[in-house]
């Protein structure tokens, strides 16, 4: 049983919102520029794209679950600390020793990427106002937990090679702990994370396999 009602977790939603703003229009241009860096060249665009994620975990740690979620469970403490060291290993992975490099691929992989990164920043909250959520307990994209492990996972799989697994270990235990939110909260447009994980990991499975292959 959860320690708290779904109209206490909306209403956290509601006020994060509110005190956050205009943080999610400033969300929406860094996903853009994430967006447009895949279509550059060489390291710097990559580094723009890992920047970004790294912001984005970092802010939902501390801001979101730390702040807020942990108001009404005690466990937003923990779940506050994995983002954080989310943001950490991102950045070192990426910022610290480029090992990863983002682009448009004619893969399978890619085009579920892109999928994830167009579901995240707006079929997400489209869904969310088609099952009777309204503005602002809606869950924003690039500032809450589950917009942005979407988001993660498709840009992780917009890489020209597999990235470190390692990357991968604390979206996915994500995936399932908050998608289990369409099912005990009725938060229609989480059902997507749950699957996410698996779908990303068996891709990246995939993927490796083919190379060593190759």
């Amino acid at each position: 049983m959860l320690p708290f009602t779904p109209e206490q977790f909306l209403s956290v939603f509601s006020e994060y919102n509110k005190a956050i703003w205009p943080a999610q229009i400033v969300a929406y241009l860094l996903g853009a520029t994430a967006v447009v860096a895949l279509f550059g060249k060489g390291d710097r665009p990559s580094r723009i794209i890992l920047g970004v994620l790294v912001i984005m975990w970092a802010w939902t740690g501390i801001a979101y679950h730390l702040a807020f979620f942990s108001a009404i469970n005690k466990a937003a403490f923990a779940f506050g600390a994995l983002f954080i060291v989310q943001a950490a290993a991102l950045a070192h992975a990426g910022l610290f020793h480029s090992r990863i490099t983002f682009g448009l691929y004619r893969t399978p992989a890619a085009w579920v990427g892109v999928f994830l990164v167009l579901y995240a920043a707006m079929l997400y909250p489209l869904l969310g106002i088609a099952t009777g959520h309204r503005y602002p307990e809606l869950p924003m994209f690039g500032i809450t937990p589950c917009p942005v492990t979407i988001f993660t996972f498709g840009m992780l799989l917009l890489t020209s090679r597999p990235p470190p697994i390692a990357l991968l270990v604390i979206p996915v235990l994500w995936s399932l702990m908050g998608g289990s939110a369409a099912i005990l909260l009725n938060v229609q447009q989480d059902w997507l994370l749950l699957v996410s994980g698996i779908v990303t990991v068996g891709l990246m499975f995939v993927r490796r396999n083919t190379e060593i292959a190759a």
